[in-house]
């Protein structure tokens, strides 16, 4: 059974004593790093002032670091060591970080954090050793889900993957994935920007950004000078614009009459699939010649793929197989649980 935790890809230094603020650690992630107090994830969205993520870190960055130092906290209790962990990145960007990734990620970790946030008593210190790393594209990681999880997926079929930072397709078939089908763009944020702009026409939004406002996108209204805005209707056209725009002029080459008789069976995952509005526009355009599915827990797909590949690499050692997927808007680390 694979067992996933999920927290916001946002972080910021804070050196505040912030005692008793979460209820467990997912929700009270402070980690100690060159010598600076970082909030992650959901205490960051509560506590930070401006809480943030570069768009498609690198794994030289400070954010990439700190967030996957937190998602390793997350398992060190529950996994055996040494472990393997598999993580990824867009297509665009996987074999550019592919190295720098598994030499960031390939040894031992010591992470120190403050465990007062949720009731523990100050600094501690976790140790998680890492035998062997590999490096995927997302979208691969969401094939082997589909084919290695619950899903069980046979035969040919095509991947559609929408989260915040990208768009990815690919076409999976039993003998591999077809590189030609490999497409990375503009993700949700697109959508968000669009959003932005029309509320900037009439609404002052001081200095919120796309990952702030990513919150208001979801639930569809927030507050400007203690006034409730509903952006639902702003929200539809925003993905409406969004996927004429950006996801339907690359998918011409993707979804093609070649393809389509290899397969005309169509997966859709990532974060953006849980808007009806967006999954709408893809049922628009192919419902009368592919079969559409989106599949359960969209946004966590890729990790499950990462651990399942995990599992392969350290030869079925289940409590030693991590996956960890440093997403845009929220990180998804995925460990192999009790049956």
């Amino acid at each position: 059974m694979l067992v996933t935790q999920t927290f916001s890809s946002l972080i910021e230094n804070n050196n505040s004593s912030l005692n008793n603020t979460s209820s467990d650690l997912l929700n009270g992630l402070k980690v100690f790093h060159n010598n600076q107090w970082y909030i992650c994830g959901n205490l960051a969205l509560n506590e930070g002032l401006a809480p943030h993520k570069l768009l498609n870190s690198s794994p030289e960055d400070l954010d990439y670091q700190l967030l996957v130092k937190a998602a390793m906290l997350l398992v060190t209790e529950d996994v055996e060591q040494p472990v393997t962990i598999t993580t990824g990145f867009p297509y665009a960007t996987y074999r550019i970080y592919k190295e720098a990734a598994i030499e960031q990620l390939k040894k031992s970790h010591i992470v120190e954090y403050d465990a007062s946030t949720f009731g523990g008593n100050g600094k501690r210190t976790s140790i998680l050793d890492v035998k062997n790393v590999d490096v995927i594209p997302e979208i691969v990681g969401c094939s082997i889900a589909l084919r290695k999880g619950e899903e069980a997926a046979k035969g040919n079929f095509f991947i559609l993957s929408c989260g915040f930072g990208t768009f990815e397709s690919v076409l999976s078939m039993d003998s591999g994935v077809v590189e030609q089908s490999m497409v990375s763009t503009h993700g949700l944020r697109y959508a968000i920007n669009y959003m932005i702009n029309e509320l900037q026409k009439s609404h002052y939004l001081e200095l919120r950004t796309a990952s702030t406002l990513d919150d208001a996108f979801q639930k569809g209204y927030l507050y400007i000078n203690k006034k409730n805005i509903d952006v639902r209707e702003i929200r539809k056209n925003a993905l409406r614009a969004y996927y004429n725009e950006v996801i339907s002029p690359n998918l011409r080459n993707v979804i093609t009459d070649k393809n389509l008789m290899k397969t005309n069976k169509v997966y859709l995952c990532g974060g953006g699939m849980y808007y009806q509005d967006l999954v709408d526009c893809f049922k628009a355009e192919f419902d009368e010649i592919a079969q559409l599915e989106v599949v359960s827990d969209p946004a966590s797909l890729a990790s499950k793929g990462y651990a399942l590949n995990s599992l392969r690499i350290s030869g079925g050692l289940e409590k030693s197989s991590i996956g960890i997927d440093i997403g845009n808007a929220t990180t998804v680390v995925t460990r192999f649980g009790n049956d």
